[in-house]
Protein backbone atom coordinates (compact mmCIF):
# COMPACT_ATOMS: atom_id res chain seq x y z
CA UNK A 1 0.00 0.00 0.00
CA UNK A 2 1.41 3.49 -0.85
CA UNK A 3 2.20 5.62 2.13
CA UNK A 4 -0.31 8.27 0.94
CA UNK A 5 -2.60 5.94 1.67
CA UNK A 6 -1.88 4.56 4.73
CA UNK A 7 -4.12 4.16 7.43
CA UNK A 8 -3.70 5.37 11.10
CA UNK A 9 -3.35 2.84 13.64
CA UNK A 10 -7.07 1.21 14.84
CA UNK A 11 -8.87 2.77 11.59
CA UNK A 12 -12.69 1.41 11.77
CA UNK A 13 -15.87 3.10 10.43
CA UNK A 14 -18.97 2.92 12.85
CA UNK A 15 -20.81 4.34 10.28
CA UNK A 16 -19.91 4.30 6.66
CA UNK A 17 -18.80 7.41 5.22
CA UNK A 18 -20.31 9.35 8.23
CA UNK A 19 -18.10 8.20 11.61
CA UNK A 20 -14.95 6.15 11.82
CA UNK A 21 -12.61 5.75 15.20
CA UNK A 22 -8.87 5.54 14.99
CA UNK A 23 -5.95 5.74 17.15
CA UNK A 24 -3.31 8.65 17.58
CA UNK A 25 -2.65 9.58 13.73
CA UNK A 26 1.23 10.19 13.92
CA UNK A 27 2.69 10.99 10.34
CA UNK A 28 1.03 12.80 7.05
CA UNK A 29 0.17 9.58 5.33
CA UNK A 30 -2.37 8.89 8.06
CA UNK A 31 -4.54 12.27 7.55
CA UNK A 32 -4.13 11.71 4.06
CA UNK A 33 -5.48 8.68 4.16
CA UNK A 34 -8.56 10.34 6.11
CA UNK A 35 -8.77 12.72 3.13
CA UNK A 36 -8.82 9.90 0.21
CA UNK A 37 -11.52 8.37 2.23
CA UNK A 38 -14.29 11.04 2.52
CA UNK A 39 -13.36 12.20 5.94
CA UNK A 40 -12.92 15.79 6.62
CA UNK A 41 -13.07 16.01 9.78
CA UNK A 42 -10.63 14.88 12.22
CA UNK A 43 -12.10 15.62 16.19
CA UNK A 44 -8.99 14.92 18.60
CA UNK A 45 -9.79 14.06 21.81
CA UNK A 46 -6.42 13.87 23.36
CA UNK A 47 -5.24 16.68 26.00
CA UNK A 48 -3.25 18.05 23.09
CA UNK A 49 -3.03 17.68 19.57
CA UNK A 50 -1.09 15.23 17.07
CA UNK A 51 1.64 16.11 15.43
CA UNK A 52 1.39 16.96 11.51
CA UNK A 53 -2.17 17.83 12.10
CA UNK A 54 -2.00 20.84 10.01
CA UNK A 55 -0.33 18.95 6.83
CA UNK A 56 -3.14 18.20 5.50
CA UNK A 57 -5.28 21.00 3.32
CA UNK A 58 -8.82 20.43 3.52
CA UNK A 59 -8.94 18.56 6.59
CA UNK A 60 -10.44 20.31 9.28
CA UNK A 61 -9.21 19.74 13.13
CA UNK A 62 -11.44 19.61 15.86
CA UNK A 63 -9.93 19.47 19.73
CA UNK A 64 -12.05 18.81 22.45
CA UNK A 65 -9.57 17.89 25.01
CA UNK A 66 -10.47 15.00 27.68
CA UNK A 67 -7.83 13.50 30.22
CA UNK A 68 -6.91 10.25 29.06
CA UNK A 69 -9.18 7.23 31.06
CA UNK A 70 -11.75 10.00 31.99
CA UNK A 71 -15.45 10.47 30.63
CA UNK A 72 -16.11 13.15 28.39
CA UNK A 73 -18.78 15.94 30.13
CA UNK A 74 -22.00 16.45 28.51
CA UNK A 75 -20.97 19.49 27.00
CA UNK A 76 -17.99 17.81 24.99
CA UNK A 77 -20.38 15.00 24.06
CA UNK A 78 -22.79 17.45 22.56
CA UNK A 79 -20.19 19.92 20.88
CA UNK A 80 -19.09 15.98 19.41
CA UNK A 81 -22.06 15.34 18.51
CA UNK A 82 -22.81 19.05 16.90
CA UNK A 83 -19.42 18.54 14.73
CA UNK A 84 -20.60 15.25 13.58
CA UNK A 85 -24.30 16.39 12.14
CA UNK A 86 -23.32 19.70 11.16
CA UNK A 87 -19.93 17.73 8.34
CA UNK A 88 -22.06 15.11 7.88
CA UNK A 89 -25.22 17.25 6.57
CA UNK A 90 -22.85 18.29 4.26
CA UNK A 91 -21.80 14.80 3.01
CA UNK A 92 -18.64 15.14 5.03
CA UNK A 93 -17.23 12.57 6.89
CA UNK A 94 -15.30 12.40 10.54
CA UNK A 95 -12.68 11.14 12.45
CA UNK A 96 -12.57 10.69 16.22
CA UNK A 97 -9.24 9.46 18.05
CA UNK A 98 -7.88 9.38 21.36
CA UNK A 99 -4.23 7.80 21.99
CA UNK A 100 -5.14 4.34 21.08
CA UNK A 101 -8.85 4.55 19.41
CA UNK A 102 -10.51 2.87 22.78
CA UNK A 103 -11.76 4.99 25.92
CA UNK A 104 -12.71 8.11 25.08
CA UNK A 105 -13.37 7.57 20.98
CA UNK A 106 -15.51 4.52 22.33
CA UNK A 107 -17.40 6.85 24.32
CA UNK A 108 -17.97 9.26 21.99
CA UNK A 109 -18.78 6.86 19.32
CA UNK A 110 -21.59 4.57 21.86
CA UNK A 111 -23.06 8.50 22.45
CA UNK A 112 -23.57 8.78 18.38
CA UNK A 113 -25.14 5.29 18.13
CA UNK A 114 -27.02 6.68 20.97
CA UNK A 115 -28.16 9.31 19.39
CA UNK A 116 -28.61 8.25 15.81
CA UNK A 117 -30.01 4.48 16.61
CA UNK A 118 -32.39 5.44 18.77
CA UNK A 119 -30.34 2.23 21.36
CA UNK A 120 -29.69 2.89 24.95
CA UNK A 121 -26.64 3.15 26.38
CA UNK A 122 -25.72 -0.66 27.51
CA UNK A 123 -27.10 -1.38 23.81
CA UNK A 124 -24.19 1.22 22.13
CA UNK A 125 -21.15 0.20 24.63
CA UNK A 126 -22.04 -3.33 23.12
CA UNK A 127 -22.49 -2.45 19.64
CA UNK A 128 -18.98 -0.11 20.35
CA UNK A 129 -17.15 -2.96 21.70
CA UNK A 130 -18.25 -5.78 19.05
CA UNK A 131 -16.92 -3.12 16.17
CA UNK A 132 -13.96 -2.17 17.76
CA UNK A 133 -12.87 -4.54 20.69
CA UNK A 134 -11.80 -2.43 24.06
CA UNK A 135 -13.46 0.11 23.62
CA UNK A 136 -14.96 1.83 26.75
CA UNK A 137 -12.36 1.72 29.05
CA UNK A 138 -13.37 2.67 32.47
CA UNK A 139 -17.09 2.05 34.61
CA UNK A 140 -16.53 5.83 34.47
CA UNK A 141 -16.76 5.88 30.45
CA UNK A 142 -19.35 3.27 30.26
CA UNK A 143 -21.57 5.67 33.17
CA UNK A 144 -20.66 8.70 31.25
CA UNK A 145 -22.78 6.52 27.97
CA UNK A 146 -25.37 5.54 30.16
CA UNK A 147 -26.25 8.91 31.63
CA UNK A 148 -26.12 10.47 28.31
CA UNK A 149 -28.72 8.08 27.09
CA UNK A 150 -30.55 9.13 30.09
CA UNK A 151 -30.57 13.01 29.51
CA UNK A 152 -31.51 12.56 25.78
CA UNK A 153 -35.14 10.64 26.89
CA UNK A 154 -35.31 13.58 29.41
CA UNK A 155 -34.76 16.25 27.04
CA UNK A 156 -33.96 15.27 23.32
CA UNK A 157 -31.18 16.95 21.13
Amino acid sequence: MAASTRAPPNFSWVEPQKLAGLAYPCNRSHYQFLLDNGIQHLVCLCESLPPHHDSCAGLNVHHIGIVDFTPPSLKQIKEFLSIVEKANSQDQGVGVHCMYGHGRTGTMLACYLIKTSNVSGDAAIEMVREMRPGSIETTDQEKAVRDFHQHIQECPL
